[in-house]
This record gives C-alpha cells, sequence and structure tokens, in this order.
C-alpha cells in the first residue's frame, strides 16, 4: 500500500463521519479495557522488580493432606519445607516467608493496620527490592533472633510522618522491632513478597511452627538455569510423595507443587490439585493460557462483529463510486487495498485514543489506593497485546466487507445493487 491509498481512504473514512465515530468508538472503548486488563496482569506476573529474576524462581505457595474423609489445604509447613528444601539439587538459593497477614499498630491513638511478613536472609538476596534507607535483614538477625525489620515507604509515611525511619523502632502485633531497612512499595497485585513490613522468621512466637507439614509458609526457589526447572520440579514432587505423614490416622497423602510464579496462579485460578507428575503444574500453565486467550477472543468477538456490520454498511454504502471505480479500470485488489487501509487506519486512530486514555485510567487507579501501592503502567509488554489486538480487529472488521465490495459487478454498483 502507498501514500495515495492511504490518503483515498482518509477521504473516505471522513465522507462517512457518523459510520466512521461509531466504528471509531467501539475500537477505543474495546481496546482501552485490554490495555486495562493487560496493564494488570502484568503488574501481577510480568518480569519487574522485585522479581528480576522470575525467569528463573519457583514457587512452593500450597500443600493438601488428603484422606478417605478428610481434606486439610493450606500453605506449606516450616518443618517441611526446613526437612525437603534446604538441599534441594540444582537450586541456586532457597528462601522461607510466611504469607502476609494483617498486623494492627498504635501510634499517637491511632490504630494502624499493616500487613506482616517474616522472612530469612535468602529472600533478600533473591528478590530486588530497591533500599531508600539501610539494608536487608541478614542470617544472623535470624540466627540471634533480632527485633529487626525492614519497611516500606508508605509505612514509614504512616509510622514517622515521612522522616527518616533508620533506628527507630515500631510495635507491630504486640512486639517491638527496630527499622534497620526502608524499600520502595511493592504492589499488592505481587501478592506472594508484598507487605508492609518484613521481619525475621524467628521472632515468630512460640516453637510449635517449627514441626508442621503444613502452616502458614511458603518458598522460593532460584534455580541455576531456567534448563533445571524439569530437575528440580521432579526432585520435590519425589521428596513430597516420601515426607512422612504426621497424622496418619486421617491422612493419607500428601501433596504439593514446586511452580513457576504463573503456574502458581493458574493451580489457584482453576482449583487444581497437586499432581505426582511434575508435568502437571505446565498443564495448569497452558489451561490457563488457553482461558486467557479465549476470554480475549470472546471478549473481542462481540465488538468486532458489530464493527462488520457497519463496515459493510459503510462500504456497500458506497457501491456507485465503487461502480465507476471499476468502470474505469480499478481492480478489485485496488479497491480491498483501499477499504482495508481505511479499516487499519481507523483501528490506529482508535488506538491511539484507547493508549492514551488506558495512561489517564491506570493514572487514576494508581492515586485512588484501589490496589495498594499499584504502579500500573503501559510498558512494551503491554502495548505489544494491544498492537495484537488493533491487528485483530483491522484484519477481522475489515477483509469480509472489503471481499464482499470486491465481489460487486461494475453495472450492479452502478444502479446501487449491493448485493
Amino acid at each position: 500500500m502507498n501514500a495515495s491509498t492511504f490518503k483515498v481512504a482518509l477521504r473516505g473514512l471522513l465522507r462517512r463521519k457518523f459510520f466512521t465515530f461509531i466504528s471509531l468508538f467501539g475500537i477505543a472503548f474495546t481496546l482501552l479495557m485490554i490495555l486495562i486488563v493487560s496493564a494488570l496482569v502484568d503488574d501481577a506476573v510480568g518480569p519487574q522488580p522485585p522479581e528480576s529474576h522470575g525467569d528463573r524462581t519457583l514457587y512452593v505457595t500450597g500443600m493438601r493432606l488428603s484422606g478417605p474423609s478428610w481434606t486439610n489445604t493450606s500453605g506449606a509447613g516450616y518443618g517441611f519445607l526446613d526437612a525437603e528444601l534446604r538441599d534441594l539439587p540444582g537450586a541456586e538459593r532457597v528462601s522461607f516467608y510466611t504469607m502476609p497477614s494483617q498486623a494492627v499498630s498504635y501510634v499517637d491513638g491511632r490504630k494502624l493496620k499493616s500487613f506482616l511478613k517474616r522472612t530469612d536472609a535468602a529472600f533478600w538476596k533473591i528478590l530486588d527490592f530497591t533500599f531508600l534507607e539501610g539494608g536487608p535483614l541478614t542470617a544472623e538477625d535470624d540466627q540471634n533472633v533480632n527485633f529487626v525489620a525492614v519497611i516500606n515507604q508508605s509505612t514509614r509515611d504512616r509510622f514517622f510522618g515521612g522522616q527518616p525511619a533508620l533506628g527507630k523502632t515500631l510495635e507491630i502485633a504486640g512486639q517491638r522491632f527496630r527499622v534497620t531497612g526502608v524499600v520502595r512499595d511493592v504492589a499488592s497485585t505481587r501478592f506472594l513478597i508484598f507487605a508492609d513490613v518484613w521481619v525475621p522468621i524467628a521472632t515468630m512466637k512460640g516453637d510449635a511452627w517449627r514441626h508442621d507439614t503444613l502452616g502458614g509458609f511458603g518458598a522460593l526457589v532460584l534455580a541455576k538455569d531456567r534448563r533445571d526447572f524439569p530437575a528440580l520440579q521432579a526432585e520435590f514432587a519425589s521428596r513430597v510423595r516420601r515426607h512422612p505423614i504426621s497424622d496418619p490416622a486421617h491422612f493419607n497423602r500428601l501433596d504439593g507443587t514446586l511452580d513457576t510464579l504463573f503456574g502458581s496462579v493458574a493451580r489457584s485460578a482453576f482449583d487444581l490439585p497437586a499432581d505426582d507428575d511434575s508435568k502437571f503444574a505446565l498443564s495448569a500453565s497452558a489451561k490457563l493460557r488457553i482461558g486467557i486467550i479465549v476470554f480475549a477472543v470472546l471478549f473481542m468477538a462481540l465488538p468486532a462483529i458489530n464493527l462488520v456490520n457497519i463496515n459493510l454498511s459503510r462500504i456497500l454504502d458506497r457501491s456507485s463510486e465503487i461502480g465507476v471505480r471499476k468502470a474505469f479500470g480499478a481492480t478489485s485488489r485496488t479497491l480491498v487495498a483501499q477499504f482495508v487501509a481505511e479499516n487499519v487506519m481507523l483501528t490506529l486512530i482508535g488506538g491511539v485514543f484507547a493508549l492514551v486514555a488506558a495512561i489517564l485510567v491506570l493514572a487514576a487507579i494508581n492515586a485512588s489506593g484501589v490496589i495498594p501501592y499499584a504502579r500500573l503502567g503501559v510498558n512494551f509488554r503491554v502495548l505489544f497485546w494491544g498492537l495484537v489486538a488493533a491487528i485483530f480487529f483491522g484484519v477481522f472488521s475489515g477483509a469480509y466487507p472489503a471481499w464482499r465490495m470486491s465481489r460487486l459487478h461494475p453495472a450492479d454498483a452502478l444502479r446501487g445493487h449491493a448485493s
């Protein structure tokens, strides 16, 4: 297609302003929704800090004990993780952490709620947090049961009025901790690592948690190479099978998986049980990908079909013009190129409007606090999916009307017969 084709296409769009407006609105609105959803998904599971090594990281997010009459599903227990993951072959680093739990503090008569997570030192070496003050928790902090904490920027603002927090103390969940680090906020969509306050695991009250098979813990496993994933998953599955069951009177099977972040989300989305075959996690990932694709296609199908009808009306309304151009020697290929160019141009214009609107809507979501600490934005990955959707619209909604138009006989077109 050359420049003259697009000039003719632009004149064609301006000639039918009502049809153009309706088409433009439908395209822009649908692409806006796709960009917003893509930004949300990317913020949750996309490769970005602090999970900078996500391409080499596997997660243990849940375990299940089952028996003839009983089923118990929860996070992993520290006792299980400590026994089975410390020396996992092929792992560069292994970290244990608790799932975030809401804890209460009182500051100057104010009741403050924060999300508390307990971690080990490896957690801070696997993940790439941005420190604004101080540094991470250390192995010595866990070994010596030091009551120290890393807090995020918003917690510093709430507890200390935005003043430097290093060396100051805060009370949370009935314990007092000295602040040794302040990090940039992590969005709550990063649900496996998100927290307001991180403290050493050893500061947990009591001692029974050290022996649990199931509990409120998760694990990060940083592989030396992504190609080691199958071996790591197979070894983990083997260790799960042979781990002793503490209550054989009620339970006879322990299940758990070592998944990628996407695989963990997939398993939760479909409420799939763990399986002894390490390939099961990949099946869960595949099912979620298929589900996302099917949802996206169905979401785009209705407006695309409406656009097909609008474009068909817009094109066939110009049957006289088509007849004249055919009578003067215009080929079907030339006419198809013109009308496809019109549709591509319309889609791209709608895409620009959708992009601007998406940036404004995402900024409003960030400012609203609906998603704590969200930093939603339009990056190259989000733009890619928006471009894929725009191409889908341009091709799907323009190809059939252009084909119908190309089949018109010049005499019928000149008489205004569009059938």
